[in-house]
């Protein structure tokens, strides 16, 4: 069966709700949940990804788990199939620059020098380099390696392995990457190829930190964009998978998830010291 995209759009403070139902609903899962703004001042859009359903099930659970709040709303759904729709809408998309970063297409090669382009060719997984979360996490990635490199680096969720190939690109290090769907793993792989970093990132397909790979730990750089509800439930695994003195950056996050993810990882024992709003999102450094 192939991924599906199942859809339900709503007002602000509706929408807002609904995301919140079926977060609650697929988190045990992992099933990746979004909520974004459809056009400026619209309508929002709640998005939840079915990687083994068919689409009569898919749009049945989801219904099931937004109950009364979804009453009247359509819930579309459509498979995610050969048509590359993210690849098509880069090539209107101009390079983001972030500090020596420069993140672009295979539409706008060359670039210049003392600038570290990363080349994301997106498929069908996420991660563009375009959003505020991935932006603010690339900060954080360039402020962490200027105090020297790693050893042991982790990208929890790592879409289109944007983030992954940045640390591999300013440092030696081998990266750990995972993602919960099959097609962000591939998508990474070929990116890492394309980037010159292919042997130095380890990518494969993991929910959370169950994987005995990821549970071994020594980790001493995590970087985690994924969303508040999956990394308040992953504190602990993530605390336990660090080594000392670790850095831990994380994002996916509105601006008022921030105390709720403070909260949870200062009660493992790991320190805030770096807070980075952009527009309604917001970056988080830790350390360990």
């Amino acid at each position: 069966m192939t991924t599906l995209r199942v859809r339900v759009t709503a007002p602000e403070a509706t929408a807002n709700r609904l995301f919140r139902l079926a977060d609650k609903a697929f988190e045990d899962e992992g099933l990746p949940v979004t909520l974004f703004e459809t056009v400026d001042s619209g309508p929002w859009t709640v998005e939840v990804l079915f990687f083994e359903e068919d689409e009569g099930t898919a749009v049945a659970r989801l219904a099931d788990a937004l109950g009364g709040e979804g009453e009247g709303l359509a819930i579309s759904v459509e498979p995610v199939g050969e048509h590359n729709w993210v690849e098509e809408s880069l090539k209107g998309l101009a390079p983001v620059s972030v500090g020596r970063f420069v993140v672009h297409g295979a539409h706008d090669r060359g670039h210049a020098a003392g600038t570290v382009p990363i080349e994301i060719d997106a498929g069908l997984a996420f991660g563009t380099g375009h959003h505020e979360t991935t932006v603010g996490c690339l900060a954080a990635i360039e402020a962490r390696l200027k105090r020297g490199p790693v050893r042991r680096p982790l990208d929890l969720g790592t879409g289109t392995g944007v983030l992954a190939i940045a640390i591999a690109k300013l440092c030696p290090a081998r990266v750990v990457a995972t993602d919960i769907d099959p097609v962000a793993v591939k998508i990474t792989v070929e990116n890492a190829r394309l980037n010159g970093v292919g042997p130095r990132i380890v990518a494969f397909r993991a929910t959370g930190m169950s994987d005995p790979r990821l549970a071994k730990g020594g980790f001493d750089f995590v970087v985690a964009n994924i969303l508040a509800r999956p990394l308040v439930r992953l504190a602990p695994a993530i605390v336990r998978a660090l080594a000392p003195k670790a850095t831990v950056v994380l994002s996916g996050l509105r601006l008022d998830d921030g105390p709720r993810i403070v909260s949870a990882y200062c009660a493992q024992g790991l320190k805030l010291v770096h807070r980075d709003p952009r527009g309604r999102w917001l970056t988080l450094t830790f350390v360990r």
